[in-house]
């Protein structure tokens, strides 16, 4: 995941997490906290997986 995309959706969770507190809807606020860390998640995940193929390339798999 490119550095835009991840901040693009990092702070969108961030805003519909702002504005379900300020308007009351705590289910709202509970999805969005879980979605930015889904976002973190699926970053972690495709960091991971890149650097796997890197040193799986290099012949150094392990």
């Amino acid at each position: 995941m490119n550095p835009v995309a991840f901040w693009v959706l990092g702070l969108l969770c961030i805003a519909v997490e702002v504005w379900c507190a300020v308007t009351g809807f705590k289910d709202g606020v509970s999805a969005a906290a879980i979605a930015g860390f889904g976002v973190i998640g699926v970053d972690w995940l495709l960091t991971r997986a890149d650097r796997y193929e890197e040193f799986a390339e290099a012949g150094e798999e392990g």
